[in-house]
């Protein structure tokens, strides 16, 4: 059999990429609407909050053990079972009257979704190597970016129909079996020799503890957009979803210009310095946000934080993947999906008992003021490591 044509190969890829944004982009705009739907919930500020972010603590849970089974057992029968799950689980809300169940499907679709993104993330660092993989994942982050857009916009125009209608987007999912059956090949890769044998393998964990940690924190505050910026809009007197999943999506289409310029970014500065970097951006962006008084200068301030957040997954991903062991890179990449889910999950819990000390515009000059530091420290960071930092291919410029 004659392999699949490259940028066939790719395109899969990058459209299976975009299924794991939509996961939160594709509803989020909806969540006001779905609160009135359910308002006679004890509790049910925080119950909306987590139909978005539920799924990201199903598939920081899943994400560990896929990583384990795509390294031992293969990474395509897994991609597809997780495609049909996510088709199933992601549009069955759309016609359940129980807000239980719904969480239910919700955590079904994190599941699905840590299969996906893990085995991307794999077939990725297997198929590209080098200067390459820093493109692919700068054109993986960008694909990511203008899906989020794209399906934040669509889902806000469904929304005004009616809350439920967005979930009718999850059945793209569909679409893509065939090409993963055709277009994908599994790679040949080393195995872990019996059980756990990639367990057994040594691994460079202070240097993933380090981007697993910045993973979680980075998507942490990344996540107050998506799941509070609806919230703040209405406070400013913007009623319409359509214009929230706009505003939402300024943000990932900046990301996206900015990740399609990952690998030379890459190629001028080391991770940490990428860091300062993003996180400063993030930081003004941020802050500006927090003191909007319109729509206009939400926008502006969105746009501003995408360009951080365009450098955040490339960076952590490339820096996993450079590190990683063939062997074990499924395991590594899996637990990079459950760094950055579980930030994800964490972020509305933690931002809920701010948001009540010091309203919304005021948990996202908090979260600027924490940007800020964590820019800071990394600028000085790097300055100290400036001379191991010069050289893409030194592992030890972290």
């Amino acid at each position: 059999m004659r392999p699949p044509h490259p940028t066939l190969r790719l395109l899969t890829l990058l459209l299976v990429s975009m299924m794991t944004i939509m996961a939160s982009a594709a509803i989020s705009p909806s969540l006001p609407r779905l609160r009135m739907a359910f308002e006679w919930v004890p509790g049910i500020d925080l119950w909306v909050r987590l139909v978005v972010s539920l799924p990201a603590l199903f598939t920081a849970m899943g994400a560990p053990l896929v990583g384990v089974l795509i390294d031992r057992f293969g990474r395509k029968r897994l991609l597809v079972a997780a495609v049909v799950l996510y088709g199933v689980a992601g549009s069955l809300p759309g016609v359940l009257t129980s807000l239980p169940l719904i969480l239910v499907c919700r955590a079904l679709l994190g599941l699905a979704v840590g299969g996906l993104m893990t085995t991307a993330a794999a077939l990725i660092a297997d198929y590209y190597a080098g200067p390459e993989r820093g493109v692919v994942l700068g054109r993986q982050a960008a694909f990511m970016g203008v899906g989020g857009f794209v399906f934040m916009l669509g889902g806000g125009l469904l929304a005004d129909i009616h809350w439920r209608a967005p979930f009718a987007v999850y059945l793209y999912a569909f679409l893509l079996l065939p090409l993963i059956l055709f277009f994908l090949p599994e790679p040949e890769v080393k195995r872990g020799a019996g059980a756990g044998g990639a367990g057994r393998m040594a691994l460079p964990w202070n240097t993933l503890w380090q981007v697993y940690g910045l993973a979680m924190l980075g998507m942490m505050i990344f996540y107050l957009i998506p799941v509070q910026l609806p919230f703040l809009l209405r406070r400013l007197g913007v009623q319409s979803s359509a214009l929230a999943g706009l505003a939402v999506g300024v943000s990932t289409v900046v990301g996206s210009a900015v990740s399609l310029r990952y690998a030379r970014v890459r190629q001028l500065l080391g991770y940490r310095s990428i860091m300062a970097v993003l996180f400063a951006c993030m930081a003004l962006g941020y802050v500006l946000v927090g003191l909007s008084q319109s729509y206009a200068a939400v926008v502006g301030g969105l746009a501003v934080s995408g360009l951080g957040q365009g450098l955040l997954t490339p960076n952590m991903a490339n820096w996993a993947g450079e590190v990683a062991p063939e062997a074990a890179r499924g395991r590594v990449m899996g637990l990079l999906t459950t760094s950055l889910f579980l930030g994800q999950f964490v972020s509305p819990l933690l931002a809920q008992p701010l948001i009540g000390a010091v309203g919304l515009g005021g948990a996202f000059l908090a979260a600027g003021g924490l940007l800020s530091a964590l820019a800071g420290t990394f600028g000085a960071l790097a300055w100290h490591a400036r001379p191991r930092e010069r050289s893409p291919g030194d592992q030890t410029a972290q």
